[in-house]
């Protein structure tokens, strides 16, 4: 039997509104996204437990929670999620253009060429916040989208670090170039160390570019780099994952 016409509406409605919408989860996540101002909240929910929890956040969000039996969670979340009772359907963050984040005498970006785990890129929002970077900038494709796994991750950082996409990476740099900044890429095989050439930009605005784990960054991106840099290591084969390098470099660059 045919469906009817308002039918096959409602349901093509109800998709393209899921599409538009992510779950958040985890008691951090869901917490730091309640607070956020900026965060259009759809839907709420709660086991008991987690409502106790949350009791003083859902107040001060004005929501109304469902409460689920933690045995029949009903949010959409991918088998393993490790929710914790909690779960938040929302829109994902507007923060503006890349132009809005690159002024400042002494801004400090992190470009993220092709950085496709979200685990990583939520641990690299967490050293851009505690570092202070001004954003986080990925590609649209072949690079972490915002996501409940990479909310998780950044345990509450994608509520307050602006995280970008942009079309072209080497488009960006460009970009960031003609705007004064000096753009550093990350490379293992690169003769300078980051300290070194912090030093010499200590109070300009200066672009971190890493690479994803394993490629690095592609021959096109590190050409288009004012500099190549390394984190230096006592030993002949010491390395960082990408989220471990991004807290040194940035480090790096704060203190040189």
């Amino acid at each position: 039997m045919k469906k009817p016409h308002w039918v096959i509406e409602k349901e093509q409605a109800r998709r393209a509104s899921a599409a538009e919408t992510l779950w958040l989860f985890g008691l951090h996540a869901v917490r730091d996204a309640l607070a956020n101002p900026r965060r259009d909240r759809v839907r709420l929910i709660l086991t008991p437990n987690a409502r106790d929890k949350l009791a003083d956040a859902v107040a001060a969000s004005g929501m109304e929670p469902e409460i689920a039996d933690p045995r029949r969670f009903p949010a959409v979340l991918d088998p393993g999620s490790v929710h914790q009772g909690a779960a938040l359907e929302a829109r994902p963050l507007s923060w503006g253009t890349l132009a809005d984040h690159a002024t400042g005498g002494d801004a400090r970006l992190v470009l993220l060429d092709r950085v496709s785990d979200p685990h990583n890129v939520g641990a690299i929002l967490r050293s851009a916040e505690v570092f202070g970077a001004r954003a986080v900038v990925g590609v649209e494709r072949h690079a972490a989208p915002e996501t409940g796994a990479l909310a998780k991750a950044a345990s509450g950082a994608l509520e307050r670090q602006p995280y970008l996409r942009v079309k072209n990476l080497a488009r960006a740099i460009a970009e960031l170039q003609a705007a004064g900044f000096t753009v550093l890429g990350l490379d293992g095989d690169a003769e300078a160390t980051v300290g070194e050439a912090a030093g010499a930009l200590r109070g300009r605005p200066v672009a971190l570019v890493m690479g994803a784990e394993g490629p690095g960054l592609r021959e096109g991106t590190r050409a288009a780099c004012d500099r190549l840099v390394r984190i230096p290591a006592a030993g002949a084969f010491g390395s960082l994952n990408v989220s471990n390098a991004a807290a040194v470099a940035l480090y790096a660059l704060q203190n040189g």
